[in-house]
């Protein structure tokens, strides 16, 4: 048996240029981005207190809380599928680096 999909996240363009793509991700509770490699560079910064479960290549999933306002990075190739694991709505920004 199967489990019933998730709802995807909904992911909003807010910058597109020659030097960075900055999107803005919303995440009802249990909704993913599905399964995604970074082709860039990226930031992440936090709007709302986040429950990141990220599932990674090989079947490990990892959880961690990650409090509003935060910000981290990550490299290209980075592959993944991430999902809101709390029982909140949950938005971040990312910034994608284009060199």
């Amino acid at each position: 048996m199967t489990a019933p999909p998730r709802p995807q996240a909904v992911a909003t363009v807010l910058v597109d240029d020659a030097q960075l793509r900055v999107t803005r991700y919303d995440f009802a509770p249990g909704a993913e981005t599905g399964w995604h490699v970074h082709g860039m560079d990226y930031v992440i910064t936090t709007v709302t207190d986040c429950v990141l479960e990220l599932e990674l290549p090989g079947g490990e999933t990892t959880r961690s809380e990650v409090p509003a306002g935060s910000a981290y990075r990550r490299p290209v190739g980075t592959e993944h599928n991430v999902i809101n694991g709390g029982e909140k709505a949950m938005s971040f920004v990312e910034v994608e680096l284009k060199g």
